[in-house]
């Protein structure tokens, strides 16, 4: 019987079968919207996050991989990996940039990506590592197996993204990236963030 209901982007649509290594992405915002949208946890639907006020753009399509969360066991790898105090993860799905030379126009989409590396961010003290992928069959970036191996204007665009993209002009910065890391490491962090949803979901049947 065909599923009549749209499936929760973050709750009802897999991973993938070959994670780590391929993962399924859920696109929220691309480079061409000038509106943040992110998903609704209750709901799955999009809705406006904040309207993008000044000239920083996403670099990359941009989303989360579902079934994933970034708590205790991302917080502990990260505390590990940094040497910093870290008390917990953002309490979020792991969200992803996904390179790709194709001009996707919207999000709401879901793709399969290749995680290569990724960003250990700090928000305000908290966790929020950022997966770096390339788009399954890409022309241009089907490449490249590793973050090592990017060209470093890219690699720079996406830190400068993250390290400003929650702040206002005048107010100091919120973010901080304390480790850059390739495709192992990446690996590990998804393994370890499906770790902390599935604890959720226990924790939610309780």
């Amino acid at each position: 019987m065909n599923n009549q209901f749209k499936a929760h982007p973050w709750h009802g649509i897999p991973i993938g079968e070959n994670a780590p290594q391929q993962v399924t992405a859920f696109i929220e915002i691309v480079p061409t919207d000038t509106v943040k949208y992110e998903v609704d946890k209750d709901t799955g639907y999009l809705k406006i996050d904040r309207p993008q006020k000044y000239s920083n753009i996403v670099p990359a399509l941009y989303g989360f991989i579902p079934m994933t969360y970034c708590d205790e066991q991302v917080a502990s790898l990260a505390r590990e990996r940094s040497g910093r105090e870290i008390e917990k993860g953002d309490g979020d799905p792991i969200d992803i940039c996904v390179l790709s030379e194709h001009a996707i126009t919207h999000g709401n989409i879901i793709l399969q990506a290749i995680p290569i590396g990724g960003f250990r961010l700090l928000d305000k003290g908290e966790a929020d590592d950022k997966i770096i992928a390339v788009l399954k069959g890409d022309g241009m970036y089907k490449g490249y197996e590793d973050l090592s191996q990017l060209p470093d204007s890219v690699v720079q665009r996406l830190k400068h993204y993250f390290l400003t993209y929650k702040n206002l002009p005048g107010e100091p910065m919120t973010c901080e990236i304390v480790n850059v890391y390739g495709r192992e490491e990446a690996h590990e962090v998804i393994r370890r963030s499906v770790e902390d949803y599935w604890m959720l979901v226990r924790n939610w049947a309780k």
